[in-house]
């Protein structure tokens, strides 16, 4: 029964989210709420190792919920589920788009989705930023909570913001690096 409701779980958020894997984040915190199966501290855990480890991190974050649901099949099954919508409509839009990729409504369209994937994506680092900052959910989220700011969490942020801003031609993976051991020393 876990694999079926893994499966149906994933496969759903696997049709809304348009704009990649950041844009699953949303759905991946209804997820853990209604389920029970991850809390939001594990769901950030979830995405900290997704972002480190190769691949879209979309996928990474459902392989990773289903091994902690139901281990490897759970995996597996979630990550198919996820994958499983989109591939087949990226299948279906080829094929039609090849008729109708000058058609000024199939462009307006793929126009519109854009607001929608950087609404997603903004609402995910809103909610991060706030858990991480606050050490509250967004939702629970007071002006009390201004007061209790993460220090240690937001100088973390500005120091990176500002290394990013000034070493842009360095590679990711070097600032996911710097990120990890930064995290490693300051928070543990």
């Amino acid at each position: 029964m876990i694999y079926l409701q893994l499966f149906y779980e994933f496969i759903v958020t696997g049709l809304f989210i348009f704009g990649g894997g950041l844009a699953a984040i949303p759905f991946l915190q209804q997820m853990g709420e209604k389920t029970g199966w991850f809390t939001t501290m594990e769901l950030m855990d979830m995405i900290a190792i997704a972002e480190a480890t190769p691949g879209p991190i979309g996928v990474n974050m459902a392989t990773y919920a289903g091994y902690t649901v139901a281990g490897v099949p759970g995996s597996i099954i979630a990550s198919v589920g996820l994958l499983l919508p989109s591939v087949t409509i990226a299948l279906i839009i080829a094929r039609f788009l090849v008729r109708f990729r000058d058609s000024e409504v199939v462009v307006s369209v793929l126009y519109g989705l854009r607001p929608a994937s950087l609404a997603l994506i903004s609402v995910a680092g809103i909610a991060v930023f706030s858990l991480v900052i606050f050490g509250v959910e967004l939702q629970h989220l007071s002006i009390w909570h201004f007061f209790l700011v993460d220090i240690r969490a937001l100088l973390l942020a500005v120091a990176l913001f500002i290394v990013t801003n000034k070493l842009k031609k360095l590679h990711p993976i070097v600032f996911l690096a710097i990120s990890a051991v930064l995290g490693i020393f300051i928070f543990n």
